[in-house]
């Protein structure tokens, strides 16, 4: 392989240059982010970060330079004998091994010391094959899913968090509840195998809460082979309410009045969020669409405790369909008109 053509650099170029270039190549090309790419897309990615990782080593590289892939890789060229020699008589490449990493550990820790990425991560697509050390000869796992116990893990990624939905209703995002949820998780285990764990978590829903708020579990998410414990965000969201609608820190009432209250005054009682009755008194005339501000009976203001929004109560008059000649006389006489 042309690991120069693969990156789209020329053989001058430096260490910045094959960051940039492999950065792009692999956002385009990661499975994750190229889905419908199939196989070509977890092949073109594996042949790019292979370049990148052999350039991107001043030993790989300058094996790679001077004798190709097959000398990278131990491997005597086409219509030569042998490569235990170079041409000055010193010893060549031959006692060197190059075995290519695991894509997704290269593309994680490039993208990890340079800058983090957003697209998921939820399963290992490469599982290179056990190699042997040139050094003792013993098999190893390529993957850093198998290492052995005690083996630092301060370099490995951590995942995204698994976000799920906590519906509320609005009562209890204005009082505050306590819930009880059970999780699921997959758990990958030191042989491998991954399993599946159960928990019960006790869930604390704070008065005022709105739609939106997240609120996350430490470790709570999957644990993925080669990867840190993902964290679990349970994010609100809100059901839909008979009476009152949430509008920044203010509750929204639309009250429906017959004309013969809208012109003469009335009473209304409202059940509040937290099962008070609240009576308001209606004294001037009332207009279609007029409000009344209600101060302090709104949305709890979660910075500003014991403070609250305001209650506005939104009027529908409600016109008589139809008046009898008596009726409209009468009107006429009290109105004066």
């Amino acid at each position: 392989m042309d690991y120069y053509n693969i990156l789209k650099v020329n053989r001058n170029a430096s260490l910045e240059d094959l960051k940039k270039s492999y950065r792009r190549l692999a956002r385009t090309w990661h499975p994750d982010k190229n889905p419908t790419g199939g196989a070509e897309a977890e092949a073109r990615f594996k042949q790019i970060t292979e370049a990148y990782e052999v350039l991107s080593d001043p030993e790989k590289r300058a094996i790679y330079d001077q004798y190709g892939e097959e000398g990278l890789k131990g491997m005597p060229p086409p219509g030569s004998q042998s490569r235990t020699a170079t041409a000055s008589g010193s010893s060549g490449p031959s006692n060197f091994r190059y075995n290519p990493s695991d894509p997704d550990d290269i593309f994680n820790e490039f993208m990890a010391s340079n800058k983090p990425y957003t697209f998921g991560q939820d399963r290992r697509r490469f599982q290179p094959p056990h190699r042997t050390s040139a050094v003792n000869g013993r098999s190893e796992a390529s993957s850093s899913s198998q290492k052995e116990p005690g083996t630092s893990t301060s370099h490995l990624e951590k995942p995204p968090p698994v976000e799920k939905t906590l519906l509320c209703t609005l009562e209890e995002l204005y009082n505050g509840t306590k819930r009880k949820m059970k999780i699921t998780r997959n758990v990958a285990k030191s042989d491998g195998k991954v399993e599946v764990e159960t928990e019960i978590l006790q869930v604390e829903v704070l008065p005022g809460w709105k739609k939106g708020t997240k609120m996350t579990f430490p470790n709570k998410g999957d644990t993925l082979p080669g990867y840190l414990p993902q964290d679990l965000t349970f994010v609100i969201d809100m059901k839909p309410h008979d009476t009152y609608t949430l509008e920044g820190n203010n509750l929204l009432v639309s009250q429906e009045i017959p004309l013969v209250d809208a012109l003469a005054g009335t009473t209304i009682n409202l059940r509040t969020l937290d099962g008070r009755s609240l009576p308001v008194r209606v004294e001037e005339v009332v207009r279609p669409g007029q409000e009344i501000v209600i101060e302090n009976e709104g949305w709890p203001i979660r910075k500003e405790p014991g403070k609250k929004g305001s209650l506005r109560i939104r009027f529908d008059v409600a016109f008589p369909a139809r008046l009898s000649s008596s009726q409209r006389a009468a009107i006429r006489r009290i109105m004066g008109s």
